[in-house]
């Protein structure tokens, strides 16, 4: 079974006259331990098919499955309890809590979710020391770089061990080396600990990580590639593509 399918998926803003479509009739599927990057030009609707998947927004039509389940039945308390369990989110803008340190960022899903201090603190270093930050768990933001910013919000998207990690523009804030380490982690985690990632990015090299490239124009997908594994030749093949879009 796909861990996520989407069937028909739209979205409309707007009434009559001024209605404007960011998402029309999308259908895609990603299987377990799959890495797909979303690409396409500004407002194609790239943010809004990951804020749909990930339950932030609701459809106008079709739906999104999550192992089956049609995710758009269910009551805002249901989605809300889902999202902390299956779905990891990590931003352009790594929205931590600048008042804890590195750990108790880290530590904070499982903690809302109702788990003991002891055992999401547990859990919480477990994955720092994955994103090797070991030596920074009572740091607070402030005292961490851009990049060890971004590896704190990746633990917390993980800590909970979801299905699907959803990346929106994870390296926008990065430099070139820090963004590299960022999406090699994603790939690094589709690979060993068999997670669904899906990552919209603007970076054909970053996008190269991927397994498949969605490409999207005016809210539908226009092709998809899937990649051999040699990322300098992709990456051009995909600078290509994104342009003549």
């Amino acid at each position: 079974m796909a861990v996520i399918e989407t069937v028909n998926l739209t979205k409309v803003y707007g009434h009559a006259e001024t209605a404007v479509t960011a998402l029309d009739h999308v259908n895609m599927v990603m299987q377990a331990g799959e890495f797909v990057a979303v690409m396409g030009p500004s407002g194609c609707g790239k943010s809004t098919l990951l804020h749909l998947i990930g339950g932030l927004d609701r459809p106008t039509e079709g739906c999104v499955r999550l192992e089956g389940r049609d995710t758009s039945r269910l009551s805002d308390t249901q989605l809300t309890e889902l999202r902390r369990r299956k779905l990891g989110f990590v931003f352009q803008f790594f929205n931590l809590m600048p008042v804890l340190s590195a750990l108790d960022n880290a530590a904070l899903p499982l903690l809302l979710d109702g788990a003991r201090p002891e055992h999401a603190r547990a859990k919480a270093a477990e994955w720092l020391h994955r994103m090797g930050l070991g030596a920074r768990l009572s740091h607070r933001p402030r005292e961490l770089s851009g990049g060890q910013q971004q590896r704190v919000a990746l633990a917390r998207a993980l800590v909970a061990e979801p299905l699907v990690i959803l990346a929106d523009e994870p390296t926008g804030n990065l430099d070139t080396r820090a963004s590299d380490e960022v999406v090699g982690l994603l790939r690094q985690i589709a690979d060993e600990a068999g997670r669904s990632v899906l990552m919209v990015t603007h970076d054909p090299r970053l996008a190269a990580y991927a397994d498949r490239i969605a490409f999207l124009k005016d809210g539908r997908i226009v092709d998809e590639t899937r990649l051999s594994g040699d990322r300098d030749a992709e990456a051009q093949v995909t600078r290509e593509k994104v342009a003549a879009l």
